[in-house]
Order: C-alpha cells, then sequence, then structure tokens
C-alpha cells in the first residue's frame, strides 16, 4: 500500500538519523498469525507511523530489492528484478548507448542499473511519491516528475543532446479488464511512445503480442519464471529476438533468432526437456533444439526430445509411453505413490487428473507424467510419457 507525503517525510526522516526506528520494527515478526498483535505494540510506541514501517519492513523482506532502499509493496512487485535490470544496462552499453532516460523510473531499480554500467542517466515519474523514493534509493541520479510522453527533456530531443541515448519506458501491464495482451493497449500506447521518441526500450508483460512490433524483441526468465518482454527499436540493437534465461544472480544462457534452428520431428528420445518459458515465449524452440541436438515430439508443440540432456538442464528420462486414457494403469503398474503432471497441447487439468487417478502407493516411487498431443485434426492423440526427474 502507498505511503502518504507525510509518512514517507517520516521514513526519510528516520533514514536520515540512522534509522533506528526502522531496525525496531525489524525485531517484529510481521507474519500473518502475528500481525494484529505487532501492529498493537508498534502503535503504542510509533503512534500513526507504525503502518509505514511495517509496510516498509514487510516489502525489504521479500528479497527483491536492496534493503536498505525505500520501498512499499505495490512498487516492490512491480520492480524489474535487479539481475534483470543489470541485463538490459549492459545491453544498452554494449550498443553503444552513453545516456538514458527512464521516463516511468518508479523507485530507481532501472536507474541504479543504468547507473551502475556508466550511462549518464535521468529518471522521470508522474508519481511523486516514488520520486522521493527514487532520490533516497539512487542519490546519484537526478529525477524530475514528468509525464511519460510530454518529458522534461524535450529540448534536448530538440537539439540532438540525446542522440546517442535511449528513452526506457514500462507501460501499465494491466487495466479494468485485466493483463494487457496488446501493444496498443499499455498506457501509454506504444505507438504513441514510437512517435514520441526515435531510441525506445519498452518493457512489457510476458505475455504480449509483440508479433507486429519492427524492432529487436527480448524475453527474460529468472529461475525459470519469465519476467518481461522488453522490446528495443530496431536503431539501437536491429533487428530480431533473443531469449534470455536466467539464475538469481546471473545469464545461464542466450538464445537468438540468427541461430540455426531444426524441423526434426521424431519419436520420444531417452528423454524429455520442456524448454525455459523465456525460449517459448520468444518462438526459439528450434533453433534451441538445433544447438542442443534435440527434436519436436509434434512440430507445433514445445516438448523437445533427445538421447542427453542439455548441461545444467532438468529433464525427465522416460520410463513408458501410453495412451493418455491407459496412464492410470500404467501408474499402478509401476507401483507410483505420487505424480509431477507437465501438459502441452491437451485440455486437461493436471489437478483433476491427478485426483481422477487417485495413487496410494505410500511406498511407490514418485513420477513425472509429461502429457500432450501427437499428430493433426482427426490422427491427433494424447498421450503420457511416464517419466522419471533427471539433471545433467
Amino acid at each position: 500500500m502507498a505511503y502518504s507525503s507525510a509518512e514517507l517525510s517520516f521514513l526519510l526522516a528516520d533514514c536520515a538519523a540512522g534509522s533506528s526506528l526502522i531496525n525496531d520494527a525489524t525485531t517484529y515478526q510481521l507474519t500473518k498469525k502475528s500481525l494484529v498483535k505487532d501492529l498493537s505494540h508498534l502503535r503504542k510506541t510509533h503512534g500513526e507511523h507504525a503502518r509505514a514501517l511495517v509496510e516498509l519492513v514487510q516489502s525489504r523482506r521479500a528479497g527483491k530489492l536492496p534493503d536498505s532502499w525505500l520501498m512499499d509493496s505495490e512498487s516492490t512487485q512491480q520492480a524489474t528484478p535487479p539481475v534483470v535490470a543489470a541485463w538490459r544496462a549492459d545491453v544498452l552499453k554494449a550498443a553503444g548507448v552513453d545516456a538514458a532516460v527512464d521516463v516511468t523510473c518508479s523507485i530507481g531499480t532501472e536507474l541504479a542499473a543504468l547507473s551502475a554500467a556508466g550511462l549518464r542517466v535521468l529518471g522521470g515519474d508522474l508519481d511523486h511519491q516514488r520520486l522521493r523514493m527514487a532520490r533516497f534509493n539512487v542519490p546519484e541520479v537526478s529525477v524530475v516528475r514528468m509525464d511519460a510522453l510530454r518529458p522534461a527533456f524535450a529540448g534536448d530531443l530538440k537539439s540532438g543532446a540525446l542522440k546517442s541515448g535511449v528513452v526506457v519506458a514500462d507501460p501499465a501491464r494491466r487495466n479494468s479488464s485485466g493483463r494487457i495482451a496488446k501493444l496498443e493497449d499499455l498506457q501509454p500506447p506504444l505507438p504513441d511512445l514510437l512517435d514520441r521518441y526515435n531510441n525506445l526500450v519498452v518493457k512489457c508483460a510476458p505475455g504480449i503480442d509483440y508479433s507486429e512490433f519492427d524492432g529487436h524483441v527480448e524475453v527474460v526468465s529468472v529461475d525459470g519464471g519469465v519476467k518481461e518482454t522488453c522490446l528495443y527499436s530496431p536503431g539501437i540493437v536491429g533487428r530480431g529476438r533473443r531469449a534470455v534465461v536466467m539464475g538469481a544472480s546471473s545469464v545461464k544462457e542466450t538464445v537468438t533468432s540468427d541461430e540455426p534452428e531444426t524441423d526434426r520431428v521424431g519419436a520420444v528420445g531417452r528423454y524429455i526437456v520442456d524448454p525455459d518459458g523465456a525460449i517459448v515465449r520468444a518462438g526459439l524452440v528450434r533453433q534451441y533444439a538445433a544447438r542442443h541436438g534435440l527434436w519436436q515430439l509434434d512440430p507445433h508443440i514445445a516438448y523437445l526430445t533427445g538421447d542427453e540432456l542439455p548441461t545444467g538442464v532438468r529433464g525427465f528420462e522416460v520410463v513408458e509411453e501410453v495412451p493418455l486414457k491407459k496412464a492410470r494403469s500404467a501408474l499402478v503398474g509401476l507401483g507410483a505413490k505420487s505424480v509431477e503432471i507437465l501438459v502441452r497441447g491437451v485440455n486437461v487439468d493436471p489437478d483433476e487428473l491427478r485426483k481422477k487417478w487417485k495413487l496410494k502407493n505410500s511406498s511407490g516411487e514418485a513420477y513425472s507424467v509429461v502429457v500432450t498431443r501427437i499428430g493433426e485434426g482427426g490422427a491427433a492423440k494424447g498421450m503420457a510419457f511416464i517419466c522419471r526427474p533427471a539433471f545433467s
């Protein structure tokens, strides 16, 4: 929940004085079970500012951002993971960019990464409270209140001062109807941003439809979760697509649309691989398959198979292949006690399937079941591949 102006002033004052009150609040558990009691104690000591202390401490405990920063729950949830922001800053630096203006800077995650990469940086936002937090979090960067489409640096655009620079924007990803899927529905809309700026970097939700975008597209995941799709104007890094697969602190693998791809489709090999979501959303499954000597089970399904696992990848060693309707009897025959179910291309709910199978062998083995469609039209079949989890 956002801070009031008075609450943020209180937190800023305490930070300037050594954070004694904030440090006191960190001694409380602040869990769902203890929150009412903890908040009552904090109110006795800190009065009307107790809520702000709880908000800050809980937001910091999420562990997403530096624990010395000022933040609230909403800005923390919306913030780009620092490892992703650092990757983007490195991409821009490598492309010869020397200046960047983040016109939706919020509390400063992108500003910190861009500044650390050595770029000249300016931040702007319409939310005055978030600007105050950004000013505290990234004191080396100037921030001003601005509208993303009516920037404070308009004179620099006309004079060419930002000729080698870029504008970074993170439009709203939701509206009254829910998550936005089209570029023209972003707030502000992508066409308006493209009309305003020549060199533009736009952060979007992972599921955005980028098919009509003429530029470079990057889909980024962290620890298996797809975090964003980022669009770069063609003048920055050209055109094409790249999947960036990250761990908690570094890049594990990148795959690009410039790489060779395979159209090989065939019977299941020793292993099944479910490619990282960044690779799937970037449409680079065939490039990834070609790199690692894999092939598809079906040309329209992202599951891959092969006789060796890519290094560092979790896969599934195939034990048995059966029609979906015979999966339960096969699992019972194997003495399975529980299953992890992965589904692509078949309209079944894994939870409902698990309940339907009613596996109760407490002394048995845990299996993974990969459920997918093989074939097209009337020849399509739902198949179940019963597997053991495997790691390279």
